[in-house]
């Protein structure tokens, strides 16, 4: 979501200047600044950002240099001569001369303001343009973070695929260990004709079942499948879709863990874990 863009052109006589600069939010906070001439614009201004940069906290600011001629502006000639009457008795007053006072009353409130002058369809055509340009400029930014962001998400889901195709090879040794160490205590404590071999067996094979993790390796893994194709999908505006898909994904990876009574596998769930904290923190990045 990280970006700039800037665009200048000239039409007619006014030169407009869009700048605009965009940088990480889960929602789009848009910050508008534009010279009064274009306010009556804004709510067009506000939708054509809107449409095309979806999300980010983004400030734009618009600015109008008129060329060859001098800005509009209107003069209050009733209240300069309201000024200058009320100066003109008090100078005579206090005795004193009243000559070349028009300067300062130039720079008075409310006496020089800008005309009222709006801006023409053709104007307002033109600067449309210039918004699209800056735009443009500023998705050429984001396209390239995207790549930088595309590879680093890429990594971190493969390297979490690694660790879950070490535990697919640890698992059956697991269940062969659980057996056994539940055998061996077993007969520590309790003399071996003391118990009844088959209800043992059935106590094991339920055990064993409950904390089977064969269902959350598979999910695991098609969560990781789908999350690279959404990576390399044509469609847009995934950021949400991606975090969603990392909830599940750490979902899956908690559920391995609490389940897995096994330390090497433990360590593959923690590296996981990293991983998946990783692709959490650049999903923040993606529109």
């Amino acid at each position: 979501m990280t970006g700039f863009g800037r665009a200048e052109q000239t039409v007619n006589d006014k030169a407009f200047l869009v700048e605009i600069k965009s940088l990480n939010g889960k929602l789009l906070d848009l910050n508008l600044k534009i010279p009064p001439l274009i306010k009556p614009y804004e709510f067009e201004i506000r939708n054509m950002i809107q449409e095309h940069l979806v999300r980010g906290s983004i400030e734009c600011f618009i600015t109008i240099r008129q060329n060859g001629s001098i800005k509009p502006v209107v003069i209050n000639t009733d209240l300069i001569k309201s000024y200058y009457a009320q100066i003109k008795d008090l100078a005579k007053e206090l005795s004193v001369d009243s000559e070349g006072v028009l300067a300062a009353l130039l720079r008075l409130p409310e006496v020089v303001t800008p005309s009222n002058e709006i801006l023409s369809e053709n104007d307002w055509e033109g600067l449309q343009k210039v918004i699209m340009k800056a735009i443009e400029d500023i998705n050429v930014h984001r396209e390239a973070e995207g790549k930088v962001l595309h590879d680093e998400l890429e990594l971190r889901i493969k390297n979490i695929q690694k660790q879950e195709q070490k535990i697919l090879e640890l698992e059956p040794k697991r269940k062969i260990k659980i057996k056994n160490d539940m055998i061996k205590t077993l007969e520590e404590h309790i003399q071996n004709n003391l118990y009844d071999a088959n209800r043992l067996e059935q106590e094991i094979i339920y055990y064993i079942e409950k904390i089977d993790i064969r269902e959350e390796q598979v999910r695991l893994k098609n969560h990781c499948e789908y999350f690279l194709q959404m990576l390399d999908g044509d469609e847009t505006s995934n950021g949400k879709k991606l975090s969603f898909l990392l909830q599940e994904i750490g979902r899956e990876i908690n559920t391995t863990g609490s389940k897995a009574y096994d330390a090497d596998i433990q360590k593959c769930v923690v590296l996981m874990k990293d991983e998946l904290e990783k692709a959490k923190e650049q999903t923040f990045n993606v529109l």
